[in-house]
């Protein structure tokens, strides 16, 4: 029988005594210590870490966006391409996290409900700044956390700067010498489809060749919503099949809301011209 491998053989370091390690680095104890359930219900701990795995992600959500915006302002397209390859990637990650939760049945979910209170999806701070980045506005989702004020100040400041997708169509009016009407830009509200950008996407898609780097934007951006679009459709499956039509912790209407949320286009120009090509 040979001997038991020891990585130091190879000269692998053992001890960190006096050196950052790698549980050093993360903050492992920090975070393997931020699972605290309130009841003794065996599941409890599932719903927790699929929760705050997925707060995880949409922090590097926010990160890689932040700079997409950025790069996209400067002209730097395979930063910018990049960087949407690996959000819409996140949102696939988001995506399978709802295979595991549903494997929690209503009768499991029930045992601990209670000790949820009123807290609820919808007071994610970091899913509404994810939301405002891409252009979906709505000051009035801002009211769950004026009890936080720098919270609110991160909303606020997303909210007084364009969106993604308004410096996408910027790029757009720019590389056409096309205007876009004012309006399409306001900063506080839902970006709603207009015709006019319709018509200026079109122009690109009718001839990618000539304008590579916007149709490519373009197919990015359509990728990442639609792995969005997957992600809140999952939500939807996932709240009705463990709670049924019952309302939402947080008071909202539950499978009802978050069905209404199914039917808002992140980038809905992108999806209209299709049927006109």
């Amino acid at each position: 029988m040979s001997d038991a491998y020891d990585p130091a053989d190879e000269g692998a370091k053992m001890s960190f005594a006096a050196d950052m390690s790698y549980g050093d680095y993360l903050a492992i104890d920090r975070l393997l210590s931020s699972q605290n359930t309130l009841s003794e219900a065996h599941d409890e701990m599932l719903f927790i870490i699929q929760h705050q795995t997925s707060e995880l992600w949409m922090r590097l959500i926010l990160h890689e966006l932040g700079v997409a915006r950025e790069r996209l302002g400067d002209g730097d397209y395979d930063q910018v391409f990049k960087i949407l390859t690996r959000v819409a990637r996140i949102f696939e990650q988001l995506n399978s996290a709802w295979d595991v939760l549903r494997t929690m049945t209503p009768s499991e979910y029930t045992m601990f409900r209670d000790a949820l209170g009123a807290s609820s999806g919808l007071q994610s701070h970091q899913y509404r700044l994810i939301e405002f980045i891409l252009g979906n506005r709505n000051e009035a989702l801002m009211k769950v956390h004026e009890h936080r004020p720098e919270l609110y100040q991160m909303l606020e400041n997303e909210l007084n700067q364009p969106s993604l997708y308004h410096v996408a169509l910027r790029v757009l009016e720019s590389t056409l010498a096309t205007t876009i009407r004012p309006e399409t830009f306001q900063m506080r509200s839902p970006h709603n489809a207009s015709n006019e950008v319709v018509e200026a996407w079109t122009v690109i898609y009718r001839n990618p060749a000539k304008y590579w780097n916007l149709y490519e934007l373009a197919e990015k951006l359509v990728d990442l919503e639609d792995y969005f679009r997957r992600w809140r459709f999952n939500h939807v499956t996932t709240v009705e099949r463990v709670i049924g039509f019952k309302r939402g912790t947080g008071g909202t209407s539950g499978v009802s809301y978050l069905r209404k949320m199914l039917e808002v286009e992140l980038f809905p120009e992108l999806w209209h011209l299709r049927g006109g090509l």
